[in-house]
């Protein structure tokens, strides 16, 4: 058996999970995490539990199939809740988690980014089109 020291043990956990490495399970996560319907959906949840209805209105252009793959995923991630409330018909809402809500505060600021310098892209888009017609 091979003994390693603590700081051998902390720098095996780094390797580990360091996304550069091809086989880091965190690549999966953030491959996941850059779908925008999960980005969208996460978003969504923000202002509390939603039926699978109010998230289809909210989010427009998601089909029912990708909702229902999305909500899943998240679920199986833990960053969404589902919970079946049994009443006529079935009630089912969707809510963050812990994990979901710490989520949330790094994706709030990526959205709050998107939507005050999307102007400014699409000119640099449209001065390289231009530019390289």
């Amino acid at each position: 058996m091979v003994t390693m020291t603590a700081a051998q043990r902390r720098e095996d956990e780094r390797e580990r999970f360091n996304v550069f490495v091809s086989t880091c399970p965190s690549r999966t996560l953030l491959e996941r995490l850059s779908d925008k319907w999960v980005s969208l959906v996460l978003c969504a949840l923000d202002g509390g539990p939603q039926r699978y209805g109010e998230l289809r209105s909210s989010i427009a252009g998601v089909s029912q199939k990708m909702l229902t793959q999305t909500l899943r995923n998240l679920e199986a991630d833990g960053l969404v809740l589902r919970t079946v409330t049994p009443e006529v018909p079935v009630r089912v809402d969707y809510e963050l988690t812990e994990l979901g809500r710490s989520l949330q505060v790094v994706l709030s600021g990526l959205k709050q980014w998107a939507e005050t310098n999307v102007p400014e892209i699409l000119e640099a888009r449209e001065r390289y089109a231009a530019a390289n017609g």
